[in-house]
């Protein structure tokens, strides 16, 4: 049997492998756990007598226990419970939508300003305000529209989040990592890399979903929902969101298409979106169809395909565009590449005249072919030239815009940027452009130190100097270097 070109279907043989699935999390756990829950403000119980949350953690039980029930009665949970819970999660100090009401002034009334909230949630009077659109650049010239919603909307589409994320959790891919409890970027880079260097694995599909949070069908969407999800009035209130609208510039926009980008809700439901369009397809249709072996690994909406055979590759490079289509989404052709990689790549370029392996970009790491000291073939990671040139190029644009802080508040903020730099990008073999990058920003900031007034010139001395003092921030393998040296010229001095 073979891919049929025809369409994006193949003919369904067996149900897709429920084993082997993440447990879901358990929803108890996380910030509001030990929270003192007094009976006024947060241990509001349904007429049942059970918490909230233990009706979610049942929930997740009925939905692990039977994949294909269907959930109708969801919208009873949204409890003043929840909605405490919910707003204990929302972060601080983020700027406001267009209400300009922050956390903190919400907050200054909570107990009255959610029980108001819950009784217009259950009158049906809620309506969700626009967000506000702020472009957020991308390194490339182009910019991602962000959309801020108003705090009581976090809250609720937090809340909602905390009703559903039971349900899908257990239906989703251990393929899948984006934005998901106990998964992560780090995560989905260790699969593929077990993947690559353990499986037959001999081409890589690299592709690219054009603007996907810009084009999702609502209405496919929601169809979709109800694959799990029948109750109508939650339903009615996740289309409401969706059809908020945009504030740009002063004006309101319509939301015909997309998720915005930035709130709550959309990650989760990008994930429900693409779990059916994309993970369902893949383990479902098209792996059986393959004459070798083939993986699916996503990060949201970045995934990466690997093939054993060319053949099959091909074909489902062809397909692809055709599945993405029933869903109003297209793939990006100039981002997407087929190239041969894996422990035979070096040897079967080599002998067919085609040179150096190719390389690909997977969550912000170039991947590419490399040698162990013995010799052997080994997966390779280094910060995407991209990635690198962004990330100096918005350490450049935050430095001009310290030139009147005071070193002593721009220093540790600058710190704690270099260590969440190092945080994600410091893995094996990428050391060389961690500490070019560290090199990069040590000038940066010499330079800064130098324009802060007229007469405040700083040579490298001074600078050297300056930092023995107040030292910047370094990847932990040359910190560990540092107090080696420094315990073993004490124990010399000694």
């Amino acid at each position: 049997m073979t891919l049929r070109e025809s369409d994006d279907r193949i003919v369904l043989t067996r149900p897709a492998d429920q084993a082997g699935r993440e447990k879901p999390s358990n929803i108890g756990e996380g910030k509001a756990v030990g929270i003192s829950r007094d009976p006024d403000r947060a241990s509001t119980v349904l007429s049942d007598g059970d918490s909230v949350l233990t009706r979610l953690d049942r929930i997740s039980q009925r939905a692990k226990t039977d994949p294909e029930e269907v959930f109708n009665n969801l919208f009873s949970l949204l409890t003043y419970e929840l909605l405490w819970y919910a707003f204990r999660r929302l972060k601080r100090g983020k700027t406001p939508g267009v209400d300009n009401v922050t956390v903190e002034d919400y907050e200054a009334d909570l107990e009255a300003n959610l029980r108001d909230l819950l009784e217009r949630l259950h009158r049906g009077s809620y309506r969700p305000m626009p967000s506000l659109r702020k472009n957020i650049p991308k390194g490339n010239g182009k910019t991602r529209p962000l959309g801020i919603a108003c705090v009581e909307d976090k809250l609720v589409q937090r809340a909602v989040v905390m009703i559903l994320e039971p349900i899908y959790e257990v239906d989703f891919h251990d393929t899948s990592y984006g934005y998901r409890p106990g998964k992560s970027c780090h995560a989905a880079l260790a699969t593929l890399g077990g993947i690559i260097a353990t499986r037959k694995v001999n081409w890589i599909s690299d592709a690219d979903i054009k603007g996907f949070f810009d084009n999702v069908c609502h209405e496919r969407l929601v169809e979709l929902l109800r694959k799990r999800v029948s109750d109508s009035k939650l339903l009615r209130l996740i289309v409401r969101f969706l059809k908020a609208g945009v504030m740009i510039d002063g004006h309101l926009h319509d939301t015909e298409d997309g998720v915005p980008q930035g709130a709550s809700l959309s990650p989760l439901l990008a994930n429900v979106y693409l779990h059916y369009v994309l993970d369902e397809w893949f383990e479902r249709d098209v792996k059986p169809r393959m004459q070798g072996e083939a993986y699916l690994i996503r990060f949201a909406d970045d995934f990466i395909c690997c093939f054993d055979r060319e053949s099959d590759a091909r074909r489902y490079q062809s397909v692809l565009p055709k599945r993405l289509a029933r869903y109003s989404l297209s793939v990006a052709e100039e981002k997407t590449k087929l190239i041969r990689f894996g422990r035979f790549a070096r040897r079967d370029n080599q002998r067919l005249g085609e040179g150096a392996a190719s390389t690909f970009d997977f969550l912000g790491f170039t991947h590419y072919c490399g040698q162990s000291r013995a010799g052997r073939f080994k997966l390779k990671r280094k910060t995407s030239g991209k990635k690198l040139r962004v990330k100096l190029r918005e350490m450049r644009l935050w430095f001009h815009h310290q030139l009147s802080t005071p070193v002593g508040e721009m220093w540790p903020v600058l710190n704690a940027k270099l260590r969440g730099h190092y945080q994600y990008y410091g893995i094996n073999d990428n050391w060389p452009l961690l500490m070019a990058y560290r090199s990069k920003v040590r000038r940066m900031a010499k330079r800064h130190l130098s324009r802060r007034s007229q007469s405040s010139y700083v040579n490298w001395g001074d600078f050297n100097r300056f930092t023995e003092r107040h030292p910047l921030a370094s990847p932990k393998r040359l910190t560990d270097l540092i107090s080696m040296n420094r315990e073993q010229l004490s124990a010399r001095a000694k």
